[in-house]
């Protein structure tokens, strides 16, 4: 089950790697927006993309659970 473990890894790598990347979106906006209306829908972008990155690493470290038990 080490397969599982290490999938599980790299799929929660690529969580935190999009979470990264929403804090990186999020502060460039706010430097950016024009009103507050461009900064509410960029900001909305935003956090869907957040939610998809938690559900992402959540599943990868249930994998890494999951290899853990089943070795």
């Amino acid at each position: 089950m080490d397969w599982l473990i290490w999938t599980g890894a790299a799929v929660s790598l690529a969580g935190v790697g999009a979470l990264v990347w929403c804090i990186l979106f999020a502060m460039r906006a706010r430097r950016e927006a024009r009103d507050e209306i461009d900064l509410r829908a960029r900001l909305q972008h935003a956090v869907l993309v957040n939610f998809g990155a938690l559900a992402v690493s959540v599943l990868g470290l249930m994998m890494v659970v999951v290899g853990i038990f089943m070795s």
